[in-house]
């Protein structure tokens, strides 16, 4: 297997993460998005949506998406804890919390920064606008994951699942909106303290 992917990148470290909780190494490339590497037709060639990450197969077949990536690894590397839930309402919690992160977090955060930075401007329309707008929604979803952590030790209960990953990455991704969390969200930043500290994300931290 082969992941292409730019290591920095908020959807590549969700898979990052993910390969480091569960201890599996896979070769890596490394994709040039800003210079419109994924835009080519040799890449389009192997990504249905054109964007990293991308795992390549044995068989020469590919897969994109990075939560679909993660559950294929998980399945060919089971283990006693799946991060992706044990029981029926476990994988519906993380399921649940997952696609919450998803459509509340994470893509409109990437709305935000497009929009604002024009990180982009050469391949789409940048609406400041709607930048500003979808600041304020990440903004104002931040409280529903400080309740939800005021109730378990992790985001969809109280074991380590997928969904931490994601919502790590998300709030690690938002001080690019210059967007931090304050001790008036305690459990969030309780939480992402002590995310910080487990030892896969540790492992991928630059040091400084």
């Amino acid at each position: 297997m082969k992941l292409y992917e730019l290591a920095p990148t908020p959807s590549a470290r969700r898979v990052s993460i993910f390969l480091a909780e569960k201890g599996i190494d896979i070769p890596r490339v490394n994709v040039d998005i800003r210079g419109g590497e994924n835009l080519s037709a040799e890449f389009k060639a192997k990504s249905i949506n054109g964007r990293i990450p991308l795992l390549e197969l044995d068989d020469g077949s590919y897969l994109c998406e990075s939560i679909a990536i993660c559950r294929y690894l998980e399945e060919i590397h089971p283990s006693d804890r799946s991060l992706f839930g044990n029981t029926p309402l476990e994988r519906a919690k993380v399921e649940m919390w997952q696609r919450i992160i998803e459509l509340q977090g994470l893509m409109v955060g990437f709305q935000a920064f497009r929009n604002l930075s024009g990180v982009y401007k050469d391949r789409e329309n940048c609406v400041e606008s709607w930048g500003v707008e979808s600041r304020q929604r990440v903004i104002d979803f931040l409280p529903s994951l400080d309740q939800q952590l005021n109730t378990s030790a992790f985001v969809a209960s109280d074991e380590f699942s997928i969904a931490d990953i994601s919502a790590y990455v998300f709030i690690s991704f938002i001080k690019n909106l210059d967007i931090e969390v304050t001790d008036s969200l305690p459990h969030l930043k309780a939480w992402f303290i002590t995310m910080a500290q487990r030892p896969a994300i540790v492992s991928l931290t630059p040091k400084k």
